[in-house]
């Protein structure tokens, strides 16, 4: 197994092993993941640094999840679905990734290239719900930050449900849709 295989097997493992305890110790990640203690740190100095890259990764799965769902369609409407049923998978796959991105000292800068590319995607998904308002299809009287903040929370309590095993699977990214279509008036 190459260096680069063993250093992304140990992220994909630290981000199962935090998702489900964001206090675990480092040697549940080693655990996770196959390696020793000793070869965790070949790779991380420390904790920090490998959430670091765990939230690099998450950050660039989720992404790409959301651009290929922008660019899924033309229709803002579906683009907007999809982008839905994209931030359900993300929020499922890594809730680690929002302990992360709501930490203190996490600072949101435009100067950084990760999160340059974050706002890229946030402006796209902006313009579909300015599009839609311009069709007439969401109320002008919902701001584009209602929308987003909506979207959010939808995101959450699906993922909080699936979680709980409260609704069906199948049933989660329909009841998601119907919930945050209806409540911006779609």
């Amino acid at each position: 197994m190459s260096a680069s295989q063993t250093q992304h097997r140990i992220i994909e493992a630290a981000i199962l092993v935090f998702n489900e305890d964001y206090s675990a110790p480092l040697e549940h990640v080693a655990e996770q993941a196959d390696v020793t203690r000793r070869t965790l740190h070949r790779y991380f100095t420390g904790r920090e640094e490998l959430l670091a890259s765990c939230a690099q990764e998450m950050r660039r799965s989720c992404q790409q999840a959301m651009l290929q769902a922008l660019n899924s369609s033309a229709e803002p409407r579906k683009q907007l679905e999809y982008m839905l049923y994209a931030g359900v998978d993300c929020g499922a796959k890594y809730a680690l990734f929002n302990k992360l991105h709501s930490r203190p000292e996490h600072h949101h800068t435009p100067l950084n290239a990760d999160c340059a590319a974050y706002d890229s995607v946030c402006s796209r998904f902006r313009n579909v719900i300015t599009q839609l308002q311009e069709q007439g299809a969401i109320s002008l009287h919902l701001t584009t930050a209602w929308v987003m903040a909506l979207f959010n929370g939808v995101v959450v309590a699906t993922v909080n449900a699936a979680t709980a095993g409260a609704v069906a699977p199948n049933s989660l990214k329909e009841f998601a849709w119907f919930s945050f279509s209806k409540g911006i008036g779609l």
